[in-house]
């Protein structure tokens, strides 16, 4: 297989990577955003820690680009450089200096030496671990022993109340385990944390801010979808794919049919707008219930069910055998998706052929009839 490669991110889309992730947005939909993979979105933030770096500024004093344009034609009309000086309000040694350190009168080019002037205007200042080993050497023990950074930086403050130079800030620490090019505190340092994440994330972050509000538990599923006395009563879940790509599968619980539904992405808006799409396709009444399980991608539930009129369920924490129908066909649709492929390539016209496979296929646990007869025998008595 041939190999794709992408180019480099250039300066503007770093910059959009970081306005998104300090809007919250996941490594996935950021990438699909800017049309990039997702583990190139990933190296630009993990190499920062997930803390967006600081804007760059120019000094006050410093020449500007139509300074040093103005630069360029006065000296392609042979003025002195002193009466150049004189026309930008600047003293004639700094713009003696400018032209000397760039080239000289015949080869001074303005974009050119401003792009070198702000390349050498890189002045990283060194964090307090860095400039003082006592302290990391200090701060390095304690993380260590288990003691989380807000820990540490109290006892500093109170061990040594006389000598601020052992004194360090919480988020210091943090930021010097998070951003391992300031080459301060081991990443190994890291796993003794509480939480041993290695990035920083936004407090505006999907995965934060997607809780499900007013979720129903499954315990309060009636009796007749436990049983599988009637049919209507659904249950769903996402397949996942290569380079986070996603499906929606819903297989209803009496007949065990299936549909399949293709997704934009897996955030909530996206994964709620499809299936809404899905269900108001069906015959009026055909889903009564959907029993879910608890990721995020659903919750926004109750807008599917103003839409929809579908009361959804959450199963428990950590139990996806409450909807072991689901899991059961999501078992057996990876003989058409097996692990690692790439779900994008199919389109909804794709997926409803590889549904049709699956409801057309005689089941045992039917007596060996297809899921599609079951369904058509059972609606159309109500129907």
């Amino acid at each position: 297989m041939e190999r794709v490669c992408r180019p480099s991110m250039s300066s503007a889309e770093r910059a959009e990577v970081w306005r998104r992730w300090k809007r919250g947005e996941s490594v996935s939909d950021i990438g699909r955003a800017l049309g990039r993979f997702r583990k190139q979105v990933h190296r630009v933030v993990a190499a920062h820690g997930g803390v967006p770096p600081r804007a760059r500024t120019r000094a006050r004093c410093a020449l500007t680009l139509a300074e040093r344009e103005e630069i360029s034609r006065g000296l392609a009309n042979d003025c002195s450089l002193r009466g150049i000086a004189g026309r930008l309000g600047r003293a004639p040694s700094t713009v003696s200096r400018e032209v000397r350190r760039h080239g000289g009168r015949t080869r001074y080019r303005a974009a050119a030496a401003d792009g070198r002037a702000w390349d050498r205007a890189r002045r990283p200042k060194r964090c307090r671990l860095a400039i003082d080993p006592t302290l990391c050497r200090l701060v390095a023990e304690k993380l260590a022993d288990d003691w989380s950074p807000q820990r540490i930086s109290g006892w500093l403050a109170r061990t040594f109340p006389g000598d601020p130079r052992l004194h360090v800030s919480h988020e210091t620490i943090y930021l010097s385990l998070f951003v391992q090019t300031r080459g301060v505190l081991k990443k190994a340092l890291i796993a003794h944390l509480r939480r041993r994440r290695r990035m920083r994330r936004s407090k505006l972050a999907t995965t934060a801010g997607q809780q499900r509000i007013d979720a129903v538990s499954i315990r309060e599923r009636p009796a007749e979808a436990e049983d599988r006395a009637v049919p209507g009563h659904w249950e769903g879940d996402l397949l996942s794919g290569a380079r986070n790509s996603h499906i929606a599968t819903l297989v209803e619980r009496q007949s065990r049919f299936v549909l399949l539904v293709r997704l934009a992405g897996k955030d909530t808006t996206s994964v709620v707008a499809a299936l809404s799409q899905a269900i108001r396709a069906l015959p009026a009444g055909l889903m009564v219930s959907l029993t879910w399980d608890r990721g995020h991608e659903l919750a926004a539930h109750k807008t599917l069910t103003v839409a929809t009129q579908v009361q959804v369920y959450f199963c428990d924490p950590q139990s996806p055998w409450q909807r072991g129908t689901n899991e059961n066909t999501n078992g057996l649709l990876r003989q058409y998706f097996p692990h690692g492929t790439d779900l994008r390539h199919y389109t909804q016209t794709d997926l409803n052929a590889v549904a049709q496979r699956l409801n057309t296929r005689p089941r045992k646990t039917l007596g060996y009839a297809t899921p599609a007869d079951r369904l058509a025998a059972t609606v159309a008595p109500t129907g």
